[in-house]
């Protein structure tokens, strides 16, 4: 299989036809090797409009989904970036020119993306993903769904930083992006997505008589 003619197919049929004209995230995307992040065992379909397994449990957003999110973020180069169980934004966030942490937690995702994310320059961080590390981010991305969205992931923001995540509670998900403020923070939903939900981040289910 030619990978390298997968990655330009992915960018030209899932990437740029659905909006995504930010010219370093496409660049970036087109040099990325996303089958080096995905499981050794599903390589073969890391550029198809699926979510490709890293693990059990765990999955690379689709190419479509993970690409506007990262453009709702508004990236820049030299800004400094936290990547929530978020290895191939973080990736594609270090190609763009950003100074990278990724953050995980399951040592089994850990084994299959961090000699990549290494070589890429990204820093690694293993921890609970609700308790972010370190403070005064640019931007915060997190690949995957969640039913709520932590506070202190808003408070790791500094003020103008961007948070961009999907938050699911049903069939259909809202991709959000959060901006913190000098007093608050304002929010919006931006597209629909249905990316699987992070483990740990499902809603917590209501007692009921």
């Amino acid at each position: 299989m030619d990978l390298y003619a997968a990655r330009q197919n992915m960018v030209e049929s899932q990437v740029r036809v659905n909006d995504v004209t930010d010219m370093p995230l496409q660049l970036a995307m087109r040099h990325i090797q996303r089958e080096r992040l995905c499981a050794p065992s599903q390589a073969f379909g890391a550029y198809g409009e699926v979510e490709s397994p890293i693990a059990p449990g765990r999955v690379l957003m689709k190419p479509r989904d993970i690409s506007k999110l990262l453009q709702i973020a508004e990236p820049k180069t030299g800004e400094r970036a936290l990547a929530i169980a978020a290895p191939y934004a973080a990736a594609v966030l270090s190609h763009a020119g950003l100074k990278v942490t990724a953050q995980e937690s399951d040592p089994r995702v850990l084994s299959v993306t961090e000699p990549y994310l290494k070589e890429l320059g990204v820093r690694i961080e293993t921890s609970d993903l609700k308790a972010p590390v370190g403070a005064d981010y640019d931007m915060i991305i997190i690949e995957g769904a969640v039913a709520e969205v932590p506070a202190a992931w808003l408070d790791a923001l500094k003020v103008g930083g961007r948070l961009a995540v999907v938050v699911r509670d049903g069939a259909v998900g809202h991709a959000r992006l959060y901006i913190r403020l000098q007093s608050g923070v304002s929010e919006r939903d931006v597209f629909d997505s249905t990316p699987s939900t992070l483990p740990g981040f499902e809603r917590a289910p209501s007692f009921q008589f």
